[in-house]
């Protein structure tokens, strides 16, 4: 993104291309309407970004497309380098429960919903690797590992 920053009698603006504007500004809305004291109970997510969870995506880049964050925006606010969060996003890596409760907070989302879908991977994780200490005698490491 090009941004150019100026110096008007008003002060140092900041000139930015016509579709991030309206990008900032949706974001802008969203985030007054979810400040509103009718908004104070669970935050409300669209139905197309619960089926797409629900279909297997994965929900930190559900969650991260839908809110209109580039990786890079993410892992900024998540204090992670942009690769750390692809890694993270596409499940070759787990990361601490910590940076999951960084990365909910940033999303403005509960952590349940990224804790549960880490929840689901372990277990799966720890069902291939029984399957895999069972099995006939194998080299190398069991998956997962």
């Amino acid at each position: 993104m090009k941004v150019r920053f100026e110096t008007t009698r008003d002060g140092e603006v900041a000139i930015v291309p016509r579709a991030e504007y309206e990008r900032l500004k949706q974001l802008a809305r969203e985030a007054g309407r979810s400040s509103a004291p009718a908004a104070s109970g669970p935050r409300r997510l669209p139905k197309a970004v619960l089926d797409r969870i629900a279909g297997g995506e994965r929900p930190i880049r559900a969650l991260r497309q839908y809110r209109g964050y580039e990786q890079t925006e993410l892992a900024a606010l998540a204090g992670i380098t942009q690769g750390y969060l692809s890694d993270v996003e596409t499940g070759k890596r787990k990361g601490p429960l910590a940076l999951h409760k960084k990365i909910a907070s940033a999303l403005g989302v509960s952590l349940d919903l990224l804790a549960s879908f880490a929840a689901a991977s372990e277990k799966a994780a720890k069902k291939r690797a029984a399957r895999w200490r069972k099995g006939p005698r194998r080299r190398g490491r069991p998956p997962g590992s």
